[in-house]
């Protein structure tokens, strides 16, 4: 089949033929989605529950780049950063809806592809797929993505109850996606100067943590099987240091950080050494890993420790302590937030 016979522009199809086709690969499974796509709305039954919504939008150009990011893989992410937010509720992700813009440069089998990897993460988590919108777009593709997530009232975590002397866990390890995006990123520049074909040998694991992302509904499930109710929680997503500055402030804490407890991959550890980068910078401050960060009382010490999940890597301290990083010297440094800002031109 040539390139020109295997590929279908959208306007063949137009808005609604398009609908159709993604509405074919839907197929609901929960019985709280009552009625998904084909209707103005979809409806929800919360089941007695509190609802959670959340919503993320990923920019071509600005979230990812398509020069090395595949369109399966994409789909993939934007369903499961989502999701994150909702574990970092400690509750369960269960309906989603799609909002997409697209140019003409894209064809119905790049949506086909699309939707590929998001239907692959909805199976997986056990969400529903429950409605959207397509519209054009004049430059790149945007994909927004809104995330309903259920919970009991009392199992809801929020980021303000930490308190004085919590225990400050991170679930994983961290800096991972960081120097996945710079191989990307090298590979990329040497194909457009030399044209040499990517060598992306030895890094299939810092690739998949930027690639393809898996929130972690393990440790929510770990957490509840060890009868462990975190005190406050967030999703690592702008960076561990973000993170933790955003635990203390909401609590009106403050934090203490320590170097040489920060969880980071020997894969992760020798690609920043390559890059001539810090591995701890890069744990600090690269995002993206989509980890679980929380406080727990210090009585639960005893359930956590030496879990292979699991790492305290520091605790909460009163306000005017201020919020520091203590280095594998013993020095202490002022705590800054150097991650991914949403608003900062690129």
């Amino acid at each position: 089949m040539t390139e020109e016979n295997s590929r279908t522009e959208l306007g063949q199809l137009g808005e609604f033929g398009l609908i159709d086709r993604i509405a074919s690969r839907v197929h609901l499974t929960l019985p709280s989605s009552v009625r998904g796509i084909g209707d103005d709305a979809a409806v929800i039954d919360p089941e007695g529950l509190h609802q959670l919504i959340t919503t993320d939008m990923l920019v071509e150009g600005v979230h990812f780049d398509l020069g090395y990011v595949p369109l399966k893989h994409l789909g993939y992410k934007a369903m499961a950063v989502n999701m994150s937010d909702v574990y970092a509720m400690n509750a369960e992700p269960r309906q989603a809806v799609v909002a997409l813009a697209l140019s003409n440069r894209f064809p119905v089998e790049a949506v086909d592809e699309l939707y590929e990897g998001m239907l692959l993460a909805c199976r997986n988590y056990g969400v529903d797929l429950v409605g959207g919108d397509t519209t054009t777009s004049r430059s790149g593709l945007v994909i927004a993505v809104t995330m309903l997530g259920a919970a009991r009232k009392e199992d809801i975590v929020y980021r303000n109850g930490a308190r004085d002397n919590d225990l400050l866990v991170v679930s994983g390890d961290l800096g991972g996606a960081y120097m996945g995006l710079q191989v990307l990123e090298r590979e990329k520049s040497v194909f457009q100067e030399s044209g040499a074909q990517p060598d992306l040998d030895g890094n299939d694991y810092i690739l998949e943590r930027q690639l393809k992302p898996e929130p972690r509904r393990d440790i929510i499930q770990l957490l509840k099987k060890l009868e462990v109710r975190p005190t406050s929680m967030i999703d690592v997503s702008d960076g561990l240091a973000s993170e933790a500055l955003h635990l203390a402030r909401a609590s009106g804490l403050g934090v203490r950080l320590y170097d040489d407890k920060l969880p980071i991959d020997p894969a992760t550890y020798s690609t920043a050494r390559t890059f001539n980068l810090d591995p701890t910078t890069c744990a600090l401050n690269g995002g993206e890993d989509y980890e679980l960060l929380f406080t727990v009382a210090q009585s639960d010490f005893e359930k956590i420790k030496g879990n292979p999940h699991l790492s305290i890597v520091g605790h909460m301290t009163d306000a005017a302590s201020g919020h520091v990083l203590v280095d594998k010297q013993g020095g202490v440094h002022e705590l800054r937030a150097q991650g991914w800002d949403a608003l900062l031109t690129r």
